[in-house]
């Protein structure tokens, strides 16, 4: 059957009575064609995220359930007393929140303080990873062609991926705020549970449309979810230093408001209760979705508004060994993690200046956890190094699925159609990772004493912090080796490994905090190398963990090769 297309890029049948195809219909059935089959195209995008989406939506809630229920059962009245000089350190509000509450505590401002900022990073991470899926990634196989050669609008898939993230994301809240309010935690009231998984979902739903501006920008899914991941870690940053600040008593708490992640922290569920931050998440998706509508009409299909720049008309040497291919491709990632690991070190670094000289007014707990007063610096650098290291197990593992991404694009065929063998390409793939994260905790650390050392005059810091750093890149590598294993003998099974990042990264941050027994903390990757300088290296640990990286990815390559190839 010939079809007909609009100039407004709906398409119809010729079989369709005429007003329906019609280039003189009305002005509104040419608004409403360029979201024809929004409902089909929905229906079908949940029908393939059918396991998915339960999973992302189950493990956000149990994730909830999970803490909601183990802290009011290992904590008691002294135990959560004594959390207050926790809270109160400006390392934790680094990474959690602006401690809000924390002078009167209760379980659920405990639970919302500490790991509210934690569970808001996976909302955000399940809408940029859902947006890329069904837009970018769709028009770079080929599939989003398909798709618009039926009656469908121009904006069809955008949206319907839009409307599919936005419930992922609404259910999400829903559901977290009931297994929070029914846990044993007890918190009352619901308004406040129920402003507590709300302000969630109001992250993810704002990076969902931060996600549908960034996959206009460039025509390739991986870009566009970098960008988009970069934008997180902005936000992360951003309000990291802010809430620093305000738990400090400076003058920088004024950061927080600029990160969406600032604006669902800024309600305070169970000590301020305020709805009106949100407001602000509101505002970004009311502006991002009809700026991302706008980008769309203004490009091509399968192109993007940044222009693929072209390259060179002959290949350059290096990319005649597999090596060399592996880093082409991983080049444009590894640089912009560079610079964003090294500014951040830097500015983190900067704040021992600050930790030192207030050393003398914080409470003994805290002087004791991190080495005393004259051994605050140095428990500083070396609880950075861990928290680093968590950064960079990221990179590593989102690396590590640039290999399925290649061959689920059809594009690692062509190279084992050459002289290089799976095995090799693989571990090729792998060296590349492998020394890239060493890169990175290198500059990490060289960032973190660079700062350190300008901020308190002391340039001997400058050797321990990079040693400190590099000495927990085995723990990065484990994960590599774990995410190769999966690739290799269950590729769809491959984003399992987050979360065992994400446990690992839980037990090292809170296990010691919960009093958690020795033998479940051993259970993280992160925890056995030790955080130098404050604590020896364990050379043990290291060796170890190096081994264990051998044999999973050893696994990795026998596993891929064994099964069969994803092919055109």
């Amino acid at each position: 059957m010939t079809l007909l297309t609009s100039a407004d890029g709906a398409t119809g049948h010729t079989g369709e009575p005429p007003h329906r195809t019609h280039h003189g219909r009305h002005s509104e059935d040419r608004v409403g064609s360029q979201v024809t089959g929004l409902r089909t195209l929905l229906r079908l995008m949940i029908r393939r995220d059918r396991w998915r989406a339960p999973i992302w939506i189950l493990s956000l809630a149990a994730l909830t359930a999970y803490f909601a229920n183990a802290i009011a059962v290992v904590m008691d009245g002294d135990t959560l007393a004594s959390m207050v000089v926790f809270a109160k350190n400006p390392v934790m509000g680094l990474i959690t929140d602006p401690g809000y509450g924390m002078d009167d505590i209760t379980i659920p401002r405990f639970i919302v303080g500490m790991y509210g900022v934690f569970l808001m990073l996976g909302a955000a991470l399940m809408s940029i990873t859902t947006m890329t899926r069904h837009t970018r990634a769709e028009e770079q196989t080929g599939r989003a062609e398909l798709i618009r050669a039926n009656v469908t609008g121009r904006h069809t898939q955008l949206l319907a991926a839009l409307a599919l993230t936005l419930i992922m994301n609404l259910l999400a809240g829903a559901l977290m705020s009931l297994t929070f309010f029914f846990s044993e935690a007890k918190p009352e009231p619901f308004s406040s549970a129920l402003l507590f998984g709300v302000s969630i979902a109001a992250a993810g739903c704002v990076f969902a449309a931060i996600s549908a501006v960034t996959v206009q920008l460039t025509s390739f899914a991986r870009a566009a979810s970098g960008i988009a991941g970069a934008v997180l870690a902005a936000s992360f940053v951003v309000r990291g230093l802010g809430d620093m600040s305000a738990v400090a008593g400076g003058d920088l708490k004024w950061l927080s408001w600029l990160s969406p992640l600032g604006w669902s922290q800024q309600t305070a569920p169970y000590t301020l209760d305020r709805w009106a931050p949100l407001l602000l998440s509101l505002a970004a998706v009311t502006v991002l979705v009809p700026v991302s509508l706008f980008l769309q009409s203004r490009r091509d299909l399968s192109a993007g508004i940044f222009a693929d720049r072209l390259g060179r008309a002959h290949a350059s040497s290096g990319l005649s060994t597999s090596i060399g291919l592996a880093l082409r491709l991983q080049r444009s990632s590894l640089l912009w993690w560079s610079i964003g690991v090294f500014t951040m070190a830097v500015v983190f670094g900067s704040f021992t200046g600050a930790m030192k000289e207030g050393a003398a007014g914080m409470p003994q707990e805290i002087l004791d956890l991190m080495g005393g007063s004259r051994g605050i610096v140095d428990g500083y650098i070396g609880y950075m190094a861990l928290y680093f290291a968590m950064i960079v197990s990221a990179y590593a593992i989102i690396a590590a699925s640039g290999l399925r991404a290649e061959e689920s694009g059809f594009r690692t065929e062509p190279v084992l159609a050459t002289a290089v063998g799976r095995g090799r390409w693989v571990l090729s793939w792998t060296l590349v990772t492998l020394l890239g994260s060493l890169w990175l905790m290198v500059l990490a650390g060289a960032g973190e004493g660079l700062g350190a050392a300008t901020s308190t005059g002391d340039w001997s810091l400058l050797g321990p912090a990079v040693l400190g750093h590099l000495a927990q890149t085995p723990s990065i590598w484990v994960l590599l080796g774990l995410a190769l294993a999966l690739y290799g003998f269950a590729p769809r099974l491959q984003g399992l490994v987050w979360l065992v990042f994400v446990y690992g990264a839980g037990m090292a941050l809170f296990g010691q905090m919960m009093r958690l027994d020795e033998a479940v903390l051993n259970t993280s990757v992160f925890v056995h190398i030790g955080q130098y300088p404050a604590q020896d290296l364990a050379a043990e640990a290291v060796v170890a963990l190096t081994a264990a990286t051998v044999v999973l990815v050893g696994l990795g390559v026998l596993g891929f090769r064994r099964r069969d190839l994803m092919t055109a």
